[in-house]
């Protein structure tokens, strides 16, 4: 969970000053924020150089939010409500071939844990949903037909969950679930609390919402968006909040820079003959500082990759 877009403007953003200073904004710039949320980065971007932005966020709250921002920054900040896997297509419909950095805030933001609505925490009570772009398959659909197996399936990839079958199985039991604290409920009793002051809900609660809105999918879209969309010199800032974002993000940046491992070295490695898309400024992910996690402690597992675009053309 991100908790990197808060509510009061006073709330910066998670890994903010780390972030710019990846981004390195310049006059003429033009970046992509492509999880807009309450307009953090965007702001900072804007504030920090004579530049251009484009933000871009799939859920329309976050979109009507940011109205006000973009009526401040007038001819420098377009807002589309969309996902920042099309990020690519939205740049050309605006007339913009090539950015100088993208930077994403993956996964949920503070107003969607905060809003007991939104159905995405597990300690605010509300309907079971969590969809994003508040359309399309809610997590209680999920949860009130898949088969025992499936749902086990999902909740120990998407949520790393190693009771997972026990959590299905008491799903199933109880069901029809309607609404979050239903959910927690039942979880909270098929899982035992473990000392690290997590609460057992956390993993089943991220399996289903990845699911909901097919994070990691568009997160493997989004990355090879701002591979196409990114001028030579320019930066990609990937902020991620737990490890298979992390992951995903790592393996992307080392495939296209080509330091990914081979599985052999008498074989050649896939794709092994093309030039490295990305330069890897840092082979370890930049993290938080305790002041930072003390001020915000859903900062604490933040993990930010920087990577700079090559001249290469992008991989197919």
């Amino acid at each position: 969970m991100t908790g990197s877009r808060d509510h009061a403007p006073a709330h910066l953003p998670v890994l903010l000053d780390e972030v710019l200073a990846a981004l390195a904004p310049k006059d003429g710039g033009l970046y992509v924020d492509g999880t807009f949320g309450l307009g953090g980065y965007s702001r900072a971007l804007l504030e920090s150089a004579d530049c251009r932005v484009l933000g871009i966020d799939r859920d329309p709250d976050a979109v009507a939010r940011g109205a006000d921002l973009a009526a401040r920054y007038a001819g420098r900040l377009t807002l589309h409500h969309a996902r920042f896997g099309d990020m690519a297509a939205i740049a050309k419909a605006d007339g913009i071939d090539r950015v100088d950095g993208v930077a994403l805030d993956l996964g949920v933001s503070s107003p969607q844990l905060d809003e007991g609505g939104r159905g995405f925490s597990f300690r605010l009570d509300g309907p079971l949903d969590m969809r994003m772009e508040k359309d399309g398959q809610s997590a209680a659909d999920i949860v009130n037909t898949l088969s025992e197996e499936d749902l086990a399936d999902l909740i120990a990839d998407l949520g790393e969950e190693r009771h997972a079958k026990r959590v299905a199985r008491a799903i199933i039991a109880a069901r029809p679930l309607a609404t979050t604290g239903e959910l927690a409920a039942v979880v909270r009793r098929a899982v035992p609390r473990s000392g690290d002051g997590i609460d057992p809900a956390t993993r089943t609660f991220q399996a289903l919402r990845l699911a909901v809105n097919d994070e990691l999918g568009e997160l493997d879209r989004g990355l090879a968006a701002a591979e196409t969309l990114l001028a030579p010199g320019g930066r990609l800032a990937a902020v991620s909040f737990h490890s298979l974002e992390d992951r995903r993000v790592k393996a992307f940046l080392a495939r296209r820079a080509g330091a990914a491992p081979r599985p052999s070295r008498h074989l050649p490695e896939a794709g092994a003959d093309d030039a490295p898309t990305f330069r890897l400024l840092s082979r370890k992910p930049v993290t938080p500082s305790p002041a930072e996690v003390k001020r915000n402690p859903r900062a604490r597992s933040a993990r930010l990759r920087v990577a700079e675009r090559t001249s290469a053309p992008a991989a197919h």
